[in-house]
């Protein structure tokens, strides 16, 4: 490891384990209440450098402490049918045997989960298929690109990757792929008119993508996040195009100085929150990919599962 990506890593790590709170959970930012995204995005994030192992224990102590009987993690009692966290606490959990479990029960949650989908009516108006399903943000709505992605890449990792919801779960991410390159949140044409494509989109696409595409297939979003990476600065944007382009072997050589200039704009713009924190942790650990900082095997005895039919 180069010694300015060890800097930055125990920069970030640094700051995230300080703002661990007494529950075992980890706010959104300082000042505020634990929540499960954070503290899913805290125990992803530490618990790819030299952090003290209690310090991600207690992390997923709190979120198994806030799952509940269908399987999910919602982002909060009060909103359970926002239950779009569940894949991040998949993640936070797969290092620890421990709550292997509860990784489990969270795995069969998604693969029963859909959105909500319907025929397409007026192609002039609606670009995207929408009766192609993957996942939404909030129980009852329709399925979207960050929510899908984030949804495959945690069943990946658990060894569900060959599973006919995650295959059609990619199928609706290359629906969605704009013209020209790119994806949004999840529409490609309104009324007609091509929208405009997001980085923090097409690398978290390009990650659920990597694979199991032929890489012809997205050529021109490749070649988009490449000719925008050099304008990103903010976490968000520049941490999911740096894994997405990783995950195809594309990571630029000047990575760490681009994640070192985004941290230097918080003396300009004030903190970011914790999951950003976290987020550029891992584009700083993980020149493949994000999935790469798990280790992939064939899928566990305690996580096989029937194929979609038994859950529909």
């Amino acid at each position: 490891m180069s010694p300015k990506k060890s800097n930055v890593l125990h920069a970030i790590s640094t700051t995230i384990s300080q703002l661990q709170l007494p529950s075992g959970g980890f706010p959104y930012q300082v000042g505020n209440e634990a929540r499960p995204d954070s503290t899913a995005w805290a125990v992803i994030g530490l618990s790819m450098v030299d952090t003290p192992e209690f310090v991600c224990e207690q992390g997923r102590a709190y979120l198994q402490q806030h799952q509940d009987t269908m399987g999910r993690v919602c982002i909060s009692p009060s909103h359970p049918q926002a239950s779009w966290p569940t894949p991040l606490a998949m993640l936070a959990w797969h290092s620890s045997p421990k709550y292997e479990l509860y990784e489990k029960h969270a795995s069969e949650f998604l693969l029963a989960f859909t959105g909500n989908h319907f025929p397409k009516s007026d192609p002039s108006i609606i670009g995207h298929d929408p009766t192609i399903i993957g996942w939404p943000w909030i129980a009852d709505t329709h399925s979207w690109i960050i929510p899908t992605g984030m949804a495959i890449l945690a069943l990946q990792v658990a060894g569900l990757g060959a599973h006919s919801r995650v295959k059609e779960g990619q199928a609706m991410i290359l629906d969605r792929q704009l013209p020209h390159g790119g994806w949004n949140y999840g529409n490609t044409s309104v009324f007609g008119k091509e929208l405009h494509p997001l980085p923090e989109c097409t690398g978290i696409a390009l990650q659920a993508l990597a694979n199991d595409t032929d890489r012809q297939d997205v050529e021109e979003s490749l070649d988009y996040l490449l000719k925008k990476l050099p304008t990103l600065h903010t976490p968000i944007s520049l941490g999911w195009a740096l894994l997405g382009l990783g995950t195809w072997g594309l990571r630029p050589s000047q990575s760490e100085e681009l994640i070192l200039k985004s941290l230097e704009l918080q003396e300009r713009y004030g903190p970011y929150p914790l999951p950003s924190l976290a987020l550029l942790s891992c584009a700083a650990n993980a020149s493949a990919g994000l999935r790469s900082l798990f280790e992939l095997s064939p899928v566990p005895h305690h996580l096989s599962l029937p194929q979609r039919e038994s859950f529909v």
